[in-house]
């Protein structure tokens, strides 16, 4: 077999989109996601806006069956089984299925379980009312709650992974599901991450005073990737998930071919040379991007489009730099950067896999998303990208695309995707 790795499926509920069709609207239109949240101004957070996809929970019953529906609570698992299942089910594969799928497996990852459904586990137990829980509590606190409920319901038999990396968790979970094609252990994997971000887990990130505080009332300007006037992420919810193949396999049964992943790795800086637990080391950047090249043997100077992790903090101008280091590329030759967290915010450990589609859809669809607010450019960092920071929609070709995102722990992730071509 070829182990050449190709992208047949997309699922994605993102905070300017849900579904393929209304994402790739928002992207091309720069639709911003994020709103003011009454909750947060009542609970006196310092960040008031937040990404939260427009989702109909009763959506859920097309995708699970009834029973296990009604005693479903975690949002977060809710997200990202409809992600999986959308991915599943664009790749033209069918839901009910008696039979396990022993070539066929799932990595998908988040960070945190759905605070409130612990808090209210909690309660109950010191109410001495524990015997009111259900049986259903465990399975959606546990780490791997997502790709249990994924894998249970495709019948999936191959490996079954739950990562977790932080910011990095979305990508690194694609990194592996290639791995595993890539090495023969798998013929297909569905990958992706998810995030609910509760008023709990938001509060502890604005209790860090790391987010985006002065756009409340201007809450679609919030979130600010490379500008002068950037103050911090704005949190966001969501999920995506990609349907992964062998290209053989993909190409026995007539698939639809989005995309090539043609390098992928992940690694950590070890929290030494200026790395820490919330501050990654250059090094360990530069070197995550130089091994996915190296893996795919790509030029880096094929590179059209690099979609960075760039959160709207101080990191920004550093990941301009080590992108420039990495590459090899200056203000000369530097290719086009975008952030789409400048749409939808920093959604966490589902902000890779959402990035990642929307990477596909701009090699699917030959266009460049545009970076909103972005009136003001940082100068240090239009210096060094020679100001290549589309503000519009920008219709190029595009061939091969850089995405990377890192994570709390000093962990870093790397993808290159690029435009199917059969011949290689």
């Amino acid at each position: 077999m070829s182990r050449r790795v190709v992208v047949t499926g997309l699922g994605v509920l993102s905070p300017n989109g849900v579904g393929v069709p209304a994402f790739l609207h928002a992207i091309q239109n720069g639709v911003s996601g994020i709103r003011f949240v009454p909750k947060y101004e009542e609970l006196k957070f310092y960040c008031q806006v937040a990404g939260i996809p427009e989702f109909n929970w009763e959506d859920l019953r097309n995708y699970l069956p009834e029973v296990t529906f009604h005693g479903l609570r975690s949002i977060g698992i809710g997200y990202g089984v409809k992600a999986a299942l959308d991915a599943w089910t664009n790749a033209g594969f069918a839901i009910e299925n008696d039979k396990t799928l022993w070539d066929t497996g799932c990595v998908f990852g988040s960070s945190v379980a759905d605070t409130d459904v612990i808090k209210n586990a909690i309660e109950k137990v010191d109410a001495k009312e524990s015997k009111k829980l259900g049986s259903r509590v465990v399975e959606q606190i546990m780490g791997s709650g997502i790709t249990a409920y994924v894998a249970g319901r495709l019948g999936l038999g191959n490996r079954t992974i739950s990562n977790s990396a932080a910011c990095a968790t979305g990508t690194q979970a694609i990194v592996m599901g290639y791995e595993y094609i890539k090495n023969g252990s798998a013929k297909r994997m569905l990958v992706g991450s998810s995030e609910h971000v509760d008023q709990y887990t938001f509060g502890t990130f604005d209790s860090m005073r790391i987010l985006s505080r002065k756009f409340n009332d201007r809450p679609e300007q919030a979130s600010r990737p490379m500008s002068q006037t950037a103050c911090g992420f704005v949190p966001g919810s969501g999920a995506a998930a990609l349907m992964l193949e062998d290209m053989e396999y993909a190409l026995e049964r007539n698939a639809t071919i989005y995309a090539e992943i043609v390098g992928a790795a992940t690694n950590s800086g070890g929290q030494r040379g200026g790395g820490t637990m919330t501050a990654p080391n250059p090094e360990g950047i530069i070197q995550c991007i130089k091994t996915a090249m190296a893996g795919g043997n790509v030029d880096p100077n094929s590179i059209d489009l690099i979609c960075g992790h760039l959160t709207a903090t101080v990191a920004d101008r550093l990941e301009i730099q080590n992108w420039s280091t990495a590459l090899g590329r200056n203000e000369e030759n530097f290719p086009a950067i975008n952030s789409l967290k400048s749409m939808i915010g920093h959604c966490l450990s589902a902000a890779g896999s959402i990035e990642a589609v929307a990477v596909v859809l701009q090699v699917m669809h030959d266009f460049i998303h545009p970076n909103v607010n972005l009136e003001d450019p940082d100068p240090e960092i239009v210096r060094m990208t020679g100001g290549n920071l589309p503000v519009t929609m920008v219709k190029k070709e595009i061939n091969t695309v850089a995405k990377a995102n890192f994570g709390f722990g000093d962990v870093n992730t790397c993808l290159i995707f690029s435009k199917f071509n059969h011949h290689g």
